[in-house]
């Protein structure tokens, strides 16, 4: 197996357990139009998935016409329950510091997004320009080209990168781009959900703390610090 050279991991669901909120908004935006939907359903469908590419699939599945303002609203109520309840994953920090491999962010989410979730988090420090986004590619998660750009941007082989993915759409990108796809299962907004993985998007493992990855894997870690 080739050596490691990268990691990438994914954003919301994996370092910062977001999800469950941006998924409980929605949800609730989406009721008062008509559209009725569960958890479930999110993170089969739209977990991983860029936020205009999710709006076009609610008007294409239930032909209901949103309007224009709908996105500003939506994004502007997702912010304000982000600077409430928005939390880092238990032993995220303590695991990249660790990390004896470079290392960097790909997110399907809006450059603001990122930028503001990362700071909320304190997380901004820790990455810095290591963070890229799907507004750089032409296509989005489940297509390879945000994992294939971030290797490309940190000079890695995409074979010898690993990705942290939690949703099925960023499983089916990292493996379309040939790299170790690890899932991670620790976030709320998997709770309680079956999570056996359809034949196209079966990770190589699946975690659900950095504690039991780390002790997965130790030889990608600098220290056997407790997390």
């Amino acid at each position: 197996m080739t050596t490691p050279e990268l990691i990438i991991f994914d954003c919301d669901g994996v370092l910062i357990d977001s999800e469950v909120i941006s998924a409980r908004q929605l949800i609730a935006e989406l009721a008062g139009y008509g559209v009725q939907m569960d958890m479930a359903f999110v993170s089969r469908h739209f977990l991983g998935r860029s936020y205009p590419v999710v709006l076009q699939e609610v008007r294409d599945r239930w032909g209901v016409q949103l309007p224009d303002r709908f996105e500003a609203d939506y994004r502007a109520r997702l912010l304000a329950a982000f600077e409430r309840d928005l939390r880092v994953m238990p032993g995220v920090v303590a695991a990249i510091r660790d990390l004896a491999i470079p290392y960097c962010l790909a997110t399907s989410s809006s450059p603001e997004r990122m930028r503001k979730s990362l700071e909320i988090t304190g997380l901004s420090g820790v990455f810095g320009h290591l963070a890229f986004t799907a507004s750089e590619v032409a296509r989005g998660k489940p297509a390879p080209d945000l994992f294939l750009h971030a290797a490309k941007r940190m000079g890695a082989d995409p074979a010898a990168c690993i990705v942290i993915e939690d949703s099925l759409n960023g499983i089916r990108a990292g493996l379309a781009a040939g790299m170790r796809v690890w899932r991670f299962t620790g976030g709320s907004h998997l709770k309680g959900l079956d999570l056996t993985p359809p034949e196209d998007a079966i990770p190589e493992a699946s975690y659900d703390d950095f504690a039991a990855l780390r002790a997965a894997h130790p030889a990608l870690f600098l220290s056997e610090s407790v997390i």
